[in-house]
């Protein structure tokens, strides 16, 4: 937190938010949960239905820093939304934007960063058990949420929870979340409660924290921060030129096929090919945003087998990118082995990180997904948007095994070349890349 030297200084820039009786400078919108102050504490009491609830501030916020104490039913999750957004040409005023979670679920992310009803999960907890740990079931636990120009940054109970950035809303309401619930749950009269509400709005940038080391998700199009930058991140498609690309059957980039416009690298289904990097990687992470068209098929590739590449031959391991729904494709292999986020033919995509809810989280053709991969050696992970779905060894007995009973049986060492370049496949449809980054480990 603040150092010592503006600690004192900080104390005196706080100001009191916590709504009073009444909820003067405060409206409830959305669900029916109902909101009231007791004792200095805001109490949100669920109620049934399927539109969660707020309590919005009448007041807008840019920068701040914020600080409140919150807790909630065991059973009900919640949030904090922050710089929020509701408009009427937006899905009919829904309120939406960026929401520090309570999470009190095994999934246990309370503290992570949710983009409601937009892009879901900014930053998960998927890769952060220390502040997985430090959340207390039941009990209050403080918040800490700092706004400062693009970047975001959360803490819960002291520990750093989230570090985002990202330039979708700058300015907004902060409101109290009430999860709905179904009927069955009623019964049970679930609530929320928050209190200790403070906010810096004057020079909030004066008493940002120190670096924390956490890893930060940056959500610039085709733009590295600075944190990025120094953590080893480099883009792979720099967003307005093909340089670093070529078709895997020629020198040059294709001169049909793909189109580069507005920041968009789009493989159109004309025959264009596939394209890899100029590069070569080894052990590295990959990520990369993707927007499919309905029933489209793709897939990016890793780890290519080298002698089929000199042949102008994309074989090697694939993270599967598809509409599930309506491409026919994810309906065939074996157990799901062809659906988005699986080791294509091989490894069926599952939420490892949630075991209560198993499926993908996934929005829908015309919207922005996040594939990552992750090598380590022969360690390789698939992830998608905040989710691992796929975790897997190269060349162990369990993999080889796989590979023996899929389409790429008697592929003499199939998915274990040391280094090769990054893939993006031409499948005959429409699907639109961004932010292409890569690090090296």
């Amino acid at each position: 937190m603040a150092g010592p030297a503006s600690r004192a200084q900080a104390e005196s820039a706080w100001r009191d938010v916590t709504p009073r009786a009444g909820l003067a400078g405060w409206h409830p919108t959305g669900g029916k949960a109902t909101y009231e102050v007791v004792n200095g504490e805001v109490i949100g009491r669920a109620a049934p239905g399927s539109t969660n609830s707020w309590l919005v501030s009448d007041a807008l916020y840019g920068d701040f820093i914020l600080e409140y104490d919150a807790k909630t039913d065991p059973a009900l999750n919640s949030g904090m939304m922050i710089r929020g957004q509701s408009r009427p040409d937006y899905r009919n005023g829904a309120v939406h934007g960026y929401q520090a979670e309570i999470d009190p679920s095994v999934r246990g992310w309370s503290g992570g960063l949710y983009d409601e009803q937009r892009r879901q999960w900014l930053y998960t907890l998927g890769r952060n058990d220390a502040a997985r740990r430090t959340f207390r079931q039941g009990d209050w636990n403080h918040y800490r949420v700092e706004a400062i120009g693009n970047r975001l940054r959360t803490w819960i109970n002291g520990v750093p929870a989230a570090d985002v950035v990202d330039d979708t809303d700058a300015r907004g309401f902060i409101a109290f979340q009430v999860h709905a619930i179904s009927d069955a749950e009623a019964s049970r009269k679930p609530e929320v409660r928050f209190r200790k509400i403070r906010v810096i709005t004057d020079s909030p940038a004066r008493f940002v924290s120190p670096p924390t080391g956490l890893e930060q998700q940056g959500w610039l199009s085709n733009r590295l921060s600075d944190v990025e930058r120094r953590a080893g991140w480099k883009l792979l498609w720099d967003g307005t030129t093909a340089n670093g690309w070529r078709g895997i059957k020629r020198k040059g980039f294709p001169q049909k096929g793909w189109t580069i416009r507005d920041g968009i690298l789009s493989v159109e289904g004309s025959g264009g090919g596939d394209i890899v990097t100029a590069g070569a990687y080894r052990n590295f992470e990959l990520s990369v945003d993707f927007r499919l068209s309905r029933g489209a098929n793709s897939g990016i590739k890793y780890l290519l087998d080298a002698q089929q590449l000199a042949k102008g031959e994309g074989l090697g391991l694939e993270y599967q990118l598809i509409d599930d729904e309506r491409h026919i494709d994810a309906k065939l292999g074996r157990d799901g082995n062809r659906s988005l986020a699986s080791l294509y033919d091989l490894i069926p995509a599952s939420n490892l990180l949630d075991p209560t809810h198993p499926g993908k989280r996934i929005n829908p053709p015309g919207e922005w997904n996040r594939a990552v991969i992750v090598v380590r050696g022969n360690h390789v992970e698939h992830w998608l948007n905040g989710f691992k779905m796929v975790e897997y060894e190269r060349g162990s007995p369990e993999f080889r095994a796989l590979v023996a009973q899929s389409k790429f049986a008697g592929k003499s060492n199939f998915g274990e070349a040391k280094e090769a370049p990054i893939l993006l496949q031409d499948h005959g449809d429409k699907v639109d890349f961004r932010s292409i980054k890569l690090r090296a480990f």
